[in-house]
């Protein structure tokens, strides 16, 4: 498909975040040469005339709409209104104005978290609408499943072609290590290299330890958005993941392993687990665009963990 992206024109929203660089990085070596990234400081996603300024001025043919106010469950219990406000909001106006404005194709990127509760495991995509989801991501997850509703809806009444990708978690270099709002592999990353550093025995963390994830390398969640970006033209909404779950336990000793801490930890009960069990069924994306992820978890934990270090390195130390 190396003739698909030349001289075609495309808006990555959240181009300058986490997983947008590495969208961004994937679609420039598969011949991108046009590729627009709006930056909130000039362009309110949530505001209606600054979208309809943006796609003005980038005339996209593509939008790849990665934006998103996102945290874990600490972050999601403390903002669950300004994480269902703004997600929807700059989802829905969004797609709305690129079918205004004549755009070819609309990517949206939702999130696990949008499954039910206690959906079957592994999660299949035709399960999304077998009960609510977990409560402390449920705002945050219904915003971004009421955007799969408009994809289409929109498709039927309009023929605008969105497709929905739905990844599961995501982990790797330049990923939030904010302690305040991080996920679960960078928090845990942070925690056990100061620990190690301080020469801490112990270090707490939240829950059980009993839940269960499935982790998805950035590189790999980039290329599988680039791949259904260049090949899946459905309204069905397909997962992005590796297809194997592990426990917060087992996460655990692996991450204390790559940064080198030796201490102990201790869980804290009283604070929540979150959904009980995450991994997805990936046949959909294997099947409907050829995606499988290639990096193996270790590998990806290495080069998350050697980033971080590095990053940290280069940051001074305040007075």
């Amino acid at each position: 498909m190396a003739e698909h992206w030349p001289g075609r024109r495309v808006v990555v929203t959240g181009g300058s975040g986490f997983l947008g660089r590495f969208v961004v990085a994937e679609l420039a070596a598969r011949g991108a040469t046009d590729v627009f990234v709006p930056r909130s400081r000039e362009y309110d996603l949530r505001d209606r005339e600054a979208i309809r300024r943006m796609l003005a001025d980038a005339r996209p043919e593509v939008v790849i709409h990665l934006a998103a106010v996102v945290g874990g469950i600490g972050a999601n219990r403390e903002n669950p209104g300004r994480f269902f406000y703004d997600n929807a909001i700059m989802g829905i106006e969004l797609i709305e104005q690129a079918r205004l404005a004549g755009v070819s194709k609309f990517v949206t990127v939702g999130t696990v978290c949008s499954y039910p509760k206690f959906a079957p495991v592994p999660f299949r995509e035709d399960d999304l609408w077998e009960g609510y989801p977990e409560e402390t991501n449920a705002p945050y997850g219904l915003a971004k499943k009421m955007l799969l509703v408009q994809g289409q809806a929109y498709r039927q009444q309009y023929g605008f072609n969105v497709i929905h990708l739905v990844p599961v978690n995501l982990f790797g270099p330049y990923d939030n290590f904010d302690p305040a709002s991080s996920h679960v592999i960078p928090a845990l990353i942070r925690k056990c290299v100061e620990a190690r550093d301080a020469g801490a025995g112990e270090v707490e963390l939240w829950g059980t330890g009993s839940a269960s994830r499935e982790f998805l390398y950035v590189e790999d969640a980039a290329r599988g958005i680039v791949l259904a970006a260049e090949r899946y033209d459905g309204e069905e909404p397909v997962n992005l993941g590796v297809g194997h779950e592990m426990s917060i336990r087992e996460l655990s000793g692996a991450i204390a392993a790559a940064t080198g801490y030796a201490g102990a930890f201790r869980w804290d009960p009283s604070k929540p687990d979150g959904q009980p069990r995450r991994a997805l069924d990936t046949s959909r994306a294997r099947e409907r665009f050829g995606f499988t992820a290639s990096i193996p978890f270790e590998e990806g934990l290495r080069r998350t963990v050697a980033w971080y270090e590095g990053a940290r390195a280069d940051t001074p130390v305040s007075a």
